[in-house]
């Protein structure tokens, strides 16, 4: 399994949201310097975010983006799957799976199934146990 640059972009934007938390709003052109992406691709990633409840944003002069909760509220896993979609190995095991999404069409009698379950399970455990605070706590 890889990360899409979409995850990855969206998860350094958000570390860059928490680090700035007590700042307020920040604007997109800053984030884009900083963190080296393209703003326009970040505009798409913060739509996402923002549609996703992460992060809210305020137009005008002091206008820009920020966390719509503590850092200590906002698990990577939230943010990856505000952005990619379901985090799962195979598309089979995936909680939004349609009988498309099962290639083989073996669903029920899969040997490997199992496996791509646990896999999809520790990744969310993972993924779900890490809030931006502890990102941040991990600087230290």
């Amino acid at each position: 399994m890889r990360l899409s640059s979409r995850g990855e972009y969206g998860v350094r934007a958000m570390i860059h949201l928490a680090l700035n938390y007590n700042e307020g709003f920040i604007p997109l052109s800053r984030i884009a310097a900083v963190e080296d992406i393209s703003q326009q691709y970040l505009e798409q990633i913060f739509a996402n975010l923002r549609r996703g409840g992460l992060i809210c944003s305020n137009r005008g002069v002091k206008g820009g983006y920020a966390l719509a909760s503590h850092p200590h509220a906002i698990y990577v896993g939230d943010i990856i799957r505000a952005l990619d979609g379901p985090i799962t190995p195979v598309n089979c095991v995936s909680d939004a799976q349609t009988d498309d999404d099962c290639r083989c069409g073996k669903t029920d009698d899969c040997l490997a199934r199992s496996l791509w379950m646990k896999l999809r399970d520790h990744i969310n455990q993972l993924l779900d146990g890490i809030t931006l605070q502890d990102m941040l706590n991990w600087k230290h």
